[in-house]
């Protein structure tokens, strides 16, 4: 189930940039700091920055259906864990990873860009 999980996981990422000029080696869900179930349970997002802080960020995303949302500008926290590509900053078009936390609330596991 593990390498099931991996393997979705990698898949689902590798998908909305595999024909972006980045490099996103660096990118590996091994080292992302979530658990299993997390992972299992990810859902992506096309959004645009608004801004990213330090705990946070603020994203203009499409509808998530997965999870009954329209689309919205909102602040969401950046998860424990959470990974960035160099140079994704506001106004950047991005693939967000959420990831629901302890508490069933998503965060931002993961931004990729577009």
């Amino acid at each position: 189930m593990k390498m099931l999980s991996a393997f979705l996981a990698t898949s689902l990422l590798a998908t909305p940039i595999a024909f972006a000029d980045t490099n996103h080696s660096a990118m590996g869900h091994s080292n992302m700091g979530m658990t299993d179930a997390q992972m299992e349970a990810a859902v992506h997002a096309k959004a645009t920055i608004n801004s990213i802080g330090e705990n946070s960020a603020n994203v203009s995303h499409e509808p998530i259906p997965e999870v009954g949302w329209p689309a919205m500008t909102m602040d969401l926290t950046l998860a424990p864990g959470f990974k960035t590509m160099d140079g994704v900053s506001e106004g950047d078009s991005v693939t967000l990873m959420l990831v629901k936390n302890d508490n069933g609330m998503f965060e931002i596991g993961a931004i990729m860009p577009e």
